[in-house]
């Protein structure tokens, strides 16, 4: 059997042909706006005249590669905003070490021998405003009244002694606040004030956290007010 000479296959281009055309596929296969507007060339070129292929056809074959590519240039612009957020949210976090925060938090933490502080969002002129504090097994340890207020942020601070008189224990309390306003009580949402110690950066996709003296871990986006 006679053997057949690469070298002059190669010297004809043959071989050459052959290589490049492995070599294409091993390549990468996808199809690229390039690629398509030539296949969509070449089938206009070779279709059949007497069974043109219809413009309806045709433009919805370009309007779904179009799609196909704006879809995907969406998403890579989304997730480059989505990064640039995170990046300009960290770097707002870490300048916030050493400051107090105002957060959204119906507990709060009594300090031994300190005190215990936040605000309430009023929603409109009330002749009465409350703040109590519970202790975790769900008792009232103090009531603390705030007499009439004006729609806006009312701010409390409760020094840490119980109704009796004597200083409460240190720890957590929940805390519910109300308002009477036109005759009727109307829950308040309540904030707690306390200082950022450090800032934990999340991982791509996850918020900012910041670790704070009192509550401990908690949501950046749980920030009302930086002071």
């Amino acid at each position: 059997m006679s053997t057949i000479n690469t070298d002059a296959l190669q010297s004809l281009g043959i071989a050459s042909n052959r290589d490049n055309a492995n070599k294409a596929n091993a390549e990468d296969k996808e199809l690229g706006q390039e690629q398509f507007l030539e296949l969509m060339v070449a089938q206009v070129r070779n279709q059949d005249p007497f069974k043109p292929m219809e413009n309806g056809e045709f433009l919805s074959q370009i309007a779904q590669f179009s799609t196909v590519n704006g879809i995907q240039d969406l998403q890579d612009s989304f997730s480059s905003l989505s990064g640039s957020l995170s990046s300009n949210q960290a770097l707002q976090a870490s300048a916030l070490v050493g400051r107090s925060v105002m957060v959204n938090s119906d507990v709060g933490v009594l300090p031994a021998g300190g005190s215990l502080s936040g605000a309430v969002g009023v929603p409109g002129d009330s002749s009465e405003v409350k703040v109590e504090f519970y202790n975790r097994a769900g008792e009232l340890v103090r009531d603390l009244q705030l007499g009439p207020q004006q729609q806006g942020i009312v701010e409390f601070s409760w020094n840490g002694l119980a109704d009796n008189g004597n200083p409460a224990p240190a720890g957590a309390y929940r805390i519910v606040a109300s308002a009477k306003i036109d005759g009727e009580d109307v829950a308040l949402g309540t904030l707690v004030k306390d200082n950022v110690e450090s800032v934990i950066l999340g991982r791509p996709g996850e918020g900012t956290v910041l670790n704070l003296s009192a509550l401990g871990a908690t949501d950046f986006n749980q920030v009302e007010e930086i002071r």
